[in-house]
Order: C-alpha cells, then sequence, then structure tokens
C-alpha cells in the first residue's frame, strides 16, 4: 500500500503527499541523577501525539510519558527528527525491566535492561572506547555479542560519533545511532562530546545524547559502584570561538564536583575516582595532535595565564585515572603528572601511585583508520598498541581496579592489562 501512495505521488507530482514515519528507532537508554532513574531515547522521522514508555519487572504494567523535541539539522536541507526523552523513576535496584518506547502510532521492539544494585560494595563492569564511525566500526561486533551476553553494566563512549553525526544533512547519525542500538537499548550508554560533534555548537550531540544534571551532556559525574565517574568536554579549550564562558562554567563546576567527591566520608565510600575526556593530555602519536605539544591548553591552560587547567586540579584531588580517546590507538602510561612518572613503587608501580594513570582507548574503529606512533615514546609511556579495540575496566572493590585491553585485530584477545591497587585513601 505504501508502494503505491509513493507511485502515485511520482506520477502526480503536483499533488502534496507527505508520508509519515512513526515508527521509533536509535533507542538508547542512560542513567538519570541516580542509578534509580533511567532515561529512554528515540528518535521518529514525523511528531506523535504522544511519547511513552511501558516497562515492568513482570511484563508491561508501568507506563511513563515523556516529551519530543523537533531537531533541525543545521545543514542545506534543514531536515528534521523529532527526539523523544522519558525519564523512569524510583525503578527497584538490581532487577531486570522489560520495556517498549513509542506512541499509539507505533511502538519500538521489545527491549530489556537490568537495574543496578543500590550498594556501593558491588563490582561494575565498564565497557569503555572512544572513536567509533558507522564505517569500519571494527569492534562493534564484539560489543554487540558481549552486551547482549550481560558482560557489561555500563557502555561509555569517550567522544568522536559517526564520523560525523551531522553528515549527509545528519543521515549518518541516523545510521550510527541505529548501528548501536542493539546494545544502547539493553546497557546505559554514556558519552562525552568529542571534536567531531562540533558541527552547529555540537548540537546533534547535545539533541540525541541525553546525559545526567542540566548542562545538555557536556559534562556530568555520576557514582556507580565504589567510582565516581567524572564526564567533561574537552572541546571547549578548543573551540573558542564559541566563548570562553563555557569554559569557565565547566571549570567552576568541576571544582565543586571533585570537592564534593574528595569530601573524607564521600571518598570512603567511592574511593575511586576516575575521569572520561576526549582529547588526552598525554600521548606518544606521530601526529602532532594537541597532546604532543609541551604545553597542551587542556593540561596548563590558557596561553600565558595559565588559568582552567585540568592537570593541577586531577593531581590535587587525587583523581585515580583519566580516561581518554581521540587519538586511534591505544596508550596506557605509567602514574603520571607534569611529564614526571610518579610510580607506587619499583616492584609495584600501580599500588598506591603518587598520580593519576591516562589511559588512551580510541581505536574503536572509524573512516580514518588506526594513528602511528612515534619510534623513541618518553619514558612515562608504559604501553601501546595501533590495533583496533577497547577496553574492559572493572571495579572489583573499594581497593582493587582492573583494566584490559582488548584487540579486535586479534579476534578478542587480551592485549594489555594492568591493576590499579590503593591500600590507603589519597
Amino acid at each position: 500500500m505504501m508502494y503505491l501512495f509513493g507511485l502515485f505521488c511520482l506520477l502526480f507530482a503536483g499533488v502534496s503527499c507527505k508520508i509519515d514515519h512513526f515508527q521509533p528507532e536509535q533507542v538508547h537508554l542512560s542513567f538519570g541523577n541516580n542509578l534509580t532513574e533511567m532515561f529512554v531515547t528515540w528518535t521518529t522521522y514525523s511528531q506523535t501525539s504522544s511519547s511513552i514508555v511501558e516497562y515492568g519487572i513482570d511484563g508491561l504494567i508501568l507506563k511513563k510519558t515523556g516529551e519530543s523535541v523537533k531537531f533541525v539539522d543545521g545543514g542545506v536541507e534543514k531536515r528534521t527528527i523529532y527526539i523523544h526523552k522519558v525519564k523512569l523513576t524510583h525503578l527497584t535496584p538490581n532487577s531486570t525491566y522489560l520495556y517498549h518506547c513509542g506512541s499509539n502510532e507505533g511502538w519500538s521492539s521489545l527491549f530489556s535492561f537490568h537495574t543496578p544494585p543500590d550498594d556501593i560494595n558491588w563490582s561494575p563492569r565498564i565497557a569503555l572506547f572512544g572513536d567509533m564511525g558507522s564505517f569500519n566500526a571494527q569492534s562493534l561486533s564484539r560489543l554487540q555479542q558481549e552486551a547482549q551476553r550481560g558482560l557489561y553494566d555500563v557502555i561509555i563512549h569517550i567522544g568522536d560519533f559517526a564520523y560525523d553525526m551531522d553528515t549527509d544533512e545528519g543521515r549518518v547519525g541516523d545510521e550510527f545511532m541505529r548501528q548501536i542500538e542493539s546494545i544502547a537499548a539493553y546497557v546505559p550508554y554514556m558519552t562525552v562530546p568529542g571534536n567531531h560533534e562540533e558541527k552547529y555548537n555540537f548540537s546533534h550531540y547535545r539533541a540525541r545524547f541525553t546525559m545526567p544534571g542540566d548542562n545538555e551532556g557536556l559534562y556530568y559525574s555520576f557514582n556507580f559502584g565504589p567510582i565516581h565517574f567524572i564526564g567533561i568536554s574537552s572541546e571547549v579549550y578548543y573551540y573558542l570561538n564559541y566563548g570562553l564562558k563555557q569554559m569557565v562554567k565547566q571549570y567552576d563546576w568541576l571544582q565543586n564536583d571533585l570537592k564534593e567527591a574528595t569530601y573524607p566520608e564521600n571518598r570512603a565510600d567511592r574511593p575511586w575516582i576516575i575521569t572520561l575526556g576526549h582529547r588526552p593530555m598525554y600521548c606518544s602519536n606521530d601526529d602532532s595532535d594537541d597532546c604532543t605539544f609541551e604545553k597542551d591548553i587542556l593540561r596548563v591552560g590558557l596561553p600565558i595565564l595559565n588559568w582552567f587547567g585540568l592537570e593541577d586540579l586531577f593531581y590535587e584531588k587525587g583523581v585515580d585515572m583519566e580516561i581518554w580517546a581521540h587519538e586511534h590507538s591505544y596508550e596506557r602510561t605509567w602514574p603520571l603528572y607534569n611529564n614526571e612518572v610518579y610510580n607506587g613503587s619499583f616492584d609495584a608501580p600501580y599500588t598506591n601511585p603518587g598520580a593519576p594513570v591516562h589511559i588512551i582507548t580510541g581505536s574503536a574503529g572509524c573512516n580514518e583508520f588506526v594513528d602511528k606512533f612515534i619510534n623513541n615514546p618518553k619514558p612515562w609511556s608504559a604501553f601501546r598498541s595501533s590495533d583496533y579495540g577497547y577496553t574492559r575496566l572493572t571495579a572489583f572493590n573499594k581497593t582493587h581496579l582492573y583494566l584490559e585491553q582488548v584487540s579486535d585485530d586479534k579476534e578478542g584477545a587480551v592485549i594489555d592489562w594492568f591493576w590499579l591497587i590503593k591500600t590507603r585513601t589519597t
């Protein structure tokens, strides 16, 4: 019937024909302001009468409504989609929910998710990566398989999506969001922005993803077992054409968040503080990127004044690990501050280290392929690989954190791993 309708419109070009597309797609989850809240976000190509999620532990017995926003791409076509967001609240911890989303005009497939325990004494399992496109997404199929097998409690994508979400009037962004639905509709998909989201002042990123807080997903934090995660926008340091206000606002927020996270009672509950940002402070890649500079603006702050630099702040507040992407490779550093290694000891460098460990995980796969390394890295570089892949992180408890790098080139083999151990509170 739809085919005949379309043919009619082609034959009679003077007749105004509008085909409605009410069917939900690009379904993805993310945490709200606490772990008993879950956002469900999806897209339709026509405006619907309502935005509904039906859900429940024992069937679709609960119902929550939300809102839809008309999103207009900034390209020539001014192409329009409708992005729907519903917040589920008062979820039962450590429980599996079934859900679908949509409206009376059309419903999604049936999905499920598992809520985290309402406790600090559990061991969250996390997948982390950045720089994954809709083309050459080498790691995607393995991540899809592992996510649907229940290996992860959260997925964290550290910037650079689709390559790019605005490409072809936003159609590449739509395709990417459809591709990740097989992960993100089942496991919360947390994000931070990268440089490839910059077009139209990050409008696609701000519209398509729903993160905690009220900063349009550009920066936020959330507690997850014994970890306090902090997501930031590294891009406010590099796209100063949008003004300094966003950088200052983020820095002030970050100071306050770290102050609260390091109160003795909070640090006792969640001793691990991990930051998430797209562009790294350090790298040993052979590409003249920002992280290869001695005075990287993200690390030391604005030129001459050295205002708003992040390295001193993270060091002073005892951040344990900084996870980055941007470089299309994997690199692990020794504990590192101001270009100096601060190992815990010669025999146990990652036990009670004196500075944060930096991880770069930007090799999930995109149309720009992988990046090469310089031949002679500085002493702070501990391990590096240009294999396609992604990172797994498990916080076993308040004293032991385990990280490993998976190589997609080597059929899922673990090519690097280490334990970060603290026997005393920072």
